[in-house]
């Protein structure tokens, strides 16, 4: 046993107390902060964040190309300024997250490297405890707030989703999923596999596709694309005309929010229209010759699932100048080799991807008891998708599908800093979602319609998550454009919450 193992286990448990813990340092949990400084400065709080840095998605996710797929008007903090490009690589996201960081000393509330394994509540104290064990030292830390904010995301980082195919064991090459890109991995002159045609697909082929022999994009069925310059007229008009940023960044958001709304409407009323609009799109990088039926239109109906946009359309150009091309077809079995299709064919691979998507990670996978009990989260019902039923002083933060999931991160933190300060006024310590007597016959469902939104990892873990009711109070409606007026508005008495 090492000096720093033994002076671990020997150590006396340290406890702290804070008035709030934010739990991880990523793009809610650092937007948390920043509003807790700012609306509740008298809030003590710090924020636990299990890896060796800020950033979450945007630190951990290293493979090529790593881009945000929401433009950075909306995806940027609503209080900050983007000032570069809509689409924006992993390194820039992060930059402007430290600026945050920085221009706001918040950096002195963020403890890295803590790794929270258990949460319970207490109601005879009325306090959140955690176990906690620093990933540097080895250190069993025992932390207690009044009111747990949950900031971690909903994906695991550790290891991403690869189906189970028959016979991967008999491949003589590599399999690599993106979410654990290995730094040795050298893909030049390499025959490659991409199996997916998601939004990581859609951002690793175009940042690969130079240096391979080829690369071949496999999906079992294909995906909606929106291919667009990676430029804002409106953003470059208005610093010619030299306005300042705040009011670009408000201007520009605004108007962006505006054709989002315009185009997600558009596709749940005339979705036949959208469609055909999104596919036209996609012939005009590859042409009127080349199998669009086959490779790019989708069974669902557009925003069934996320869109995956095509700054400057940079996957289709790979693909019309022959350096990578689709294959629509579903595996029978891995070869040595590389790939047998249930059509017959063959894909030769060096390098197989599986841009297959990620496990689902429910308020982290902390093993949370309430009273001594276990929590069964499945078994509540949520309180407009970020509290649940019997679950007293905890929020998590769920953000949209559809739109920025900063938009929701902004929101819920006000919602918070509203919260603690109507606590504050009742002299309550506990809020407590419950069930109204009028609530009492509300339909029972599950967290999400799938007729309305269905991705896999959703899919794969809805039977993880909280149920929803028929009412916007007992909901996750994922309808920004509704939420922004309504959960601002949202009356702390209207009997929802029970405050002691």
């Amino acid at each position: 046993m090492s000096q720093t193992e033994l002076l671990a286990e020997t150590a006396p448990q340290q406890t702290e107390h804070f008035d709030v813990i934010i739990v991880g340092a990523g793009i809610s949990g650092v937007g948390g902060a920043y509003h807790l400084t700012n609306q509740c400065p008298d809030q003590r709080f710090v924020v636990l964040e299990a890896l060796g840095d800020f950033g979450g998605t945007w630190l951990t996710h290293t493979y090529p190309g790593i881009r945000s797929d929401s433009d950075l008007y909306t995806f940027g903090y609503r209080f900050k300024p983007w000032t570069s490009a809509p689409i924006a690589a992993a390194h820039e996201i992060r930059k402007y997250m430290g600026e945050v960081i920085d221009e706001n000393d918040l950096a002195r509330h963020i403890r890295y490297q803590h790794t929270i394994s258990k949460a319970s509540w207490s109601s005879v104290d009325n306090l959140w405890t955690l176990e906690v064990t620093r990933g540097d030292t080895g250190e069993q830390l025992q932390f207690t707030t009044n009111f747990l904010w949950m900031c971690q995301g909903y994906y695991r980082h550790a290891q991403g989703y690869t189906p189970d195919w028959p016979g991967m064991e008999r491949f003589n090459g590599r399999i690599v999923h993106p979410q654990t890109w290995p730094d040795d991995l050298d893909l030049t002159g390499k025959n490659v596999v991409v199996i997916g045609s998601g939004a990581t697909a859609a951002t690793l082929v175009p940042a690969i596709a130079g240096d391979c022999n080829h690369v071949t994009v496999l999906q079992r069925s294909p995906t909606y694309f929106f291919p667009g310059s990676n430029v804002n007229e409106l953003a470059d008009t208005l610093r010619e005309l030299e306005i300042d940023e705040a009011w670009i960044h408000e201007i520009v958001r605004r108007k962006i929010l505006h054709d989002q709304h315009v185009m997600t409407s558009l596709a749940l009323e005339e979705p036949e229209f959208v469609k055909q609009e999104l596919i036209a799109g996609v012939r005009t990088y590859l042409g009127a010759d080349y199998d669009v039926d086959k490779h790019f239109t989708p069974r669902y109906r557009p925003w069934q699932q996320r869109l995956a946009f095509i700054p400057d359309g940079d996957l289709f150009k790979g693909i019309a100048s022959g350096k990578a091309s689709m294959a629509t077809d579903e595996i029978e079995t891995f070869t040595e080799t590389g790939i047998h299709l249930k059509s017959g064919d063959d894909l030769e691979a060096d390098v197989i991807i599986t841009a297959t998507g990620f496990n689902l990670s429910v308020l982290g996978d902390i093993a949370f008891v309430i009273n001594g009990e276990p929590l069964v989260l499945s078994d509540t019902v949520t309180y407009r998708g970020m509290m649940f039923t019997g679950v007293p002083n905890l929020l998590w933060v769920f953000g949209y599908f559809r739109a920025s999931w900063t938009l929701r991160a902004d929101l819920i933190a006000d919602f918070v800093c509203k919260l603690l300060i109507h606590m504050s006024e009742l002299g309550s310590s506990r809020v407590t979602p419950m069930l109204r007597p009028a609530d009492a016959d509300m339909p029972i469902l599950s967290w999400i319609d799938p007729e309305n939104f269905n991705p896999g990892y959703l899919m794969r873990g809805m039977h993880l998550l909280p149920k929803r009711g028929d009412k916007p109070e007992w909901q996750h409606t994922q309808d920004y454009w509704t939420e922004k007026d309504l959960l601002p508005a949202a009356d702390l008495d209207d009997g929802c919450l029970v405050y002691e």
